[in-house]
């Protein structure tokens, strides 16, 4: 990367859930480890102000007159747009800080629609394209081994950004605009620079797909992390990965209504546009839209024709909308009302789902997050829906036993949110491998913990916005060999009756929910398996009966 040592991975999934200790360590992003003893100071290795090579200009010698100083060059305005994203970024890049929360906080209260749009696009974007834009610029550095300083760095990454992926932005606009960002961030000696290297990018074209395509060539012409890249390559295979990267780098025009919708058609593997407006979440209707990817539209046509993406979504993914909706079709049958726990429920989209599929049902909701509880209240009563929902701030496998045993639990675990990149692109420059274990250990203990608050008969469907195995297959194995009388409930049926049989097959493996976005489902990927509590007279393997899909 460019510049110089950032924070770990703070742990913010899709839904947005903490995950738990925040891991200590440098994060590499995929790049070369960043040296965290590197100077700011111009002039100074890592600082980018390091002197260009070759010969000295001429100057007056040693006690000669002195040679006439110019002035300084008057500072030209910056747009309220880019002057509030590189701002975002800087506190993305150098801090715990998620996109999501500052593009929707009071900062960007202040600007026209137009100019949060357009904040928004440029955030999202460069924080998606990062990996590959840097590898685009490295090069063209004098010293491509001296880290820059941040301030540098991020203005390099947001004018290539824009370069790049913003066709109707003109060259020019892009490139002053740069040169006075890293004069305001206190960095003139490096103005020149910065307005040397854009245009030398401006002028070379965009890397290109290579005929036979490596998984690193991928992950860097796509901007992903390669390990990243390698894993799902083996998990899922070279064209899958591919629709994942391409999927994970676009803005959708719309999000699909439904899951019918998001798993009918599989995206175009080769169309990749940039992105980047709030990312809007599917209405409330159906799980209809699984595999239907319209054509994305450019940034510039988000931003003009659609103002209303820049407050933040009530409504939420498709991948989150089918799991609520498949937990709500497991509901058991019972003469009474039943009793439903969504066990990590902020930001509360699935609760809200819930609410609406089980009309009569007790509902109760926690998360260990006071300040996402108490935002996900606030929704609650604007919704109209805070009378029916009960909410708590709780650790999932430590509620007290005086809430009582559940028939319907969803357990929607924090993870590593690798299924949500393409609205949580910061992920990806945060993640390491090493995580991945943790972010299961964890995960274990809650499903362990949830699985004892179902009563016999009762049904819990585990989740997570996660690709990677040992978060999904690999916690469902391990929970189901340590916890007594429960047994796996195959959902095949039950997603043939949300999703067209011919798609469903695509979404289901071994009996689970598998969507990965951009290659069998337009939305974010889920994992999501189910159980049920057998008597505890139960014969041991004895599994609960098959499930058969219920009508809408």
């Amino acid at each position: 990367m460019l510049s110089n040592d950032r924070p770990p991975y703070g742990g913010k999934p899709g839904g947005g859930k903490p995950s738990g200790g925040r891991p200590s360590g440098p994060r590499t992003g995929g790049g070369t480890p960043r040296s965290s003893s590197a100077s700011r100071g111009p002039g100074r290795p890592g600082s980018g102000g390091a002197r260009p090579s070759g010969p000295r200009p001429a100057g007056p010698r040693s006690g000669g007159p002195a040679a006439p100083t110019a002035p300084p060059l008057p500072a030209k305005p910056i747009s309220p747009a880019r002057k509030a994203a590189f701002a975002i970024l800087e506190r993305v890049l150098e801090s715990e800080a998620h996109s999501d929360d500052l593009l929707h906080g009071p900062g960007m209260s202040a600007l026209s629609q137009q100019d949060r749009n357009l904040a928004t696009a440029l955030v999202l974007g460069t924080l998606r394209w990062k990996l590959a834009l840097d590898a685009e610029l490295i090069p063209l550095l004098s010293r491509p081994d001296v880290r820059l300083s941040n301030a540098i760095a991020t203005t390099l990454e947001l004018g290539a950004f824009q370069l790049r992926h913003m066709d109707r932005i003109p060259v020019h606009a892009a490139l002053d605009e740069s040169v006075e960002l890293v004069r305001a961030a206190g960095q003139s000696h490096a103005t020149g620079m910065v307005n040397a290297i854009l245009r030398k990018l401006s002028t070379q074209k965009a890397p290109a797909p290579k005929v036979f395509e490596t998984p690193a060539q991928l992950a860097e012409r796509l901007g992903h992390p390669g390990w990243i890249v390698e894993r799902w390559v083996k998990n899922y295979g070279l064209a899958a990965a591919r629709a994942i990267c391409e999927y994970d780098q676009r803005e959708p025009g719309a999000r699909p209504s439904s899951a019918l919708e998001a798993a009918e058609v599989a995206p175009p593997e080769s169309e990749v546009t940039a992105p980047e407006v709030a990312e809007p979440e599917a209405p409330q209707h159906g799980v209809a839209a699984i595999l239907e990817v319209e054509a994305p539209a450019t940034p510039e046509q988000l931003i003009e024709a659609a103002p209303e993406l820049a407050p933040r979504a009530a409504t939420i993914d498709p991948g989150s909308r089918l799991v609520a909706e498949l937990t709500a079709a497991l509901a058991p049958a019972s003469a009474t009302r039943i009793r439903v726990w969504d066990a990590c429920a902020a930001p509360g989209g699935k609760t809200r789902v819930l609410a609406e599929l089980l009309p009569d049902a007790e509902i109760f909701a926690t998360d260990v997050s006071p300040r996402r509880m108490k935002a996900m209240q606030e929704r609650l009563e604007r919704d109209g829906l805070a009378e029916r929902i009960r909410t708590e701030v709780a650790e999932a496998e430590t509620l007290s036993e005086e809430s009582g045993p559940f028939d319907l639990i969803l357990c929607d675990a924090p993870c590593s949110g690798t299924g949500t990149l393409a609205r949580n692109p910061e992920i990806r420059l945060r993640l390491e491998p090493a995580h991945l274990s943790r972010q299961a250990k964890r995960q274990r203990e809650i499903l362990r913990g949830v699985l004892g608050r179902l009563r016999p008969g009762g049904r819990l469907v585990y989740s997570t916005c996660s690709l990677e195995p040992e978060e999904n297959e690999a916690v469902v194995e391990a929970v189901l060999q340590k916890v007594a009388n429960i047994g796996r409930v195959d959902l095949t049926a039950v997603i043939m009756g949300k999703v067209a049989a011919e798609n469903a097959s695509a979404i289901v493996r071994n009996g689970c929910l598998r969507t990965l976005p951009g290659a069998n489902f337009a939305g974010d990927g889920f994992f999501a398996a189910a159980f049920e509590r057998l008597p505890d007279d139960a014969p041991k393997g004895v599994e609960p009966p098959a499930v058969v899909a219920a009508e809408d």
